[in-house]
């Protein structure tokens, strides 16, 4: 995979959305067009991290999280993919998450009848440091159809410190990555990895990964 060419694909459609915001329309509202936006930001910032370029990386998963932010404030209720994608994109980009992670809790997503809301929810008492009701939290997600388990299983694990558990979690998360043909933007990357990893590492509990193309090296 070229990442620089990637990443400078990524930056131009951001661009080219930037210049058509004022655009919205009924059929077009400001909130999907915003939601686009954050979208290219974080394929930027994803392949630009992959091509091992940190600092700009950073710089394009702010600009994602702000983005997914000015989104959120403007969707209907219920639309939990705006504040997961904007916690995920300030914790790799390495920026305090708590801000968000409090509106979502304020939202309801703790009480979602969604699991998407509920993942939500626990991601954001993991932000918290709220391991308990994290814990708590993911169990409701944990052996569902209509959620990923092994996602489940590493949030829940995580929350519990359990190191042994969240070693075959995380590996079931990579392995789904590595077989998966459909990405956002088409950015191969295992952006869920990275996250939990990083949820981990606060806990004490990350593991070593094995290569893999859809990782950083």
């Amino acid at each position: 995979m070229d990442w620089a060419a990637q990443a400078e694909a990524a930056v131009a459609r951001h661009r080219d959305g930037e210049s058509r915001l004022g655009d919205a329309t009924d059929d077009d509202p400001r909130q999907r067009q915003l939601t686009r936006l954050g979208n290219t930001a974080w394929a930027a910032g994803l392949s630009l991290l992959m091509d091992g370029r940190r600092d700009e990386a950073n710089e394009w998963l702010r600009r994602a999280a702000a983005r997914y932010r000015e989104s959120r404030q403007e969707a209907p209720p219920d639309s939990w993919g705006r504040p997961i994608a904007e916690l995920k994109a300030l914790l790799l980009a390495g920026e305090d998450a708590a801000e968000p992670a409090h509106v979502a809790l304020a939202a309801g997503a703790a009480e979602a009848a969604s699991p998407i809301g509920r993942y939500a929810g626990t991601l954001a008492l993991l932000v918290l440091g709220r391991d308990v009701d994290a814990r708590s939290l993911a169990s409701t997600l944990c052996g569902r159809e209509d959620f990923p388990r092994d996602v489940a299983d590493a949030l829940a694990t995580i929350a519990a410190a359990d190191r042994a558990g969240y070693a075959l979690a995380i590996e079931a998360v990579l392995d789904s990555f590595e077989t998966r043909t459909e990405f956002l933007e088409d950015v191969a990357v295992a952006d869920t990895v990275l996250v939990l990893q990083l949820l981990a590492g606060e806990r004490g509990i990350a593991v070593e990964l094995p290569a893999s193309p859809q990782l950083p090296a």
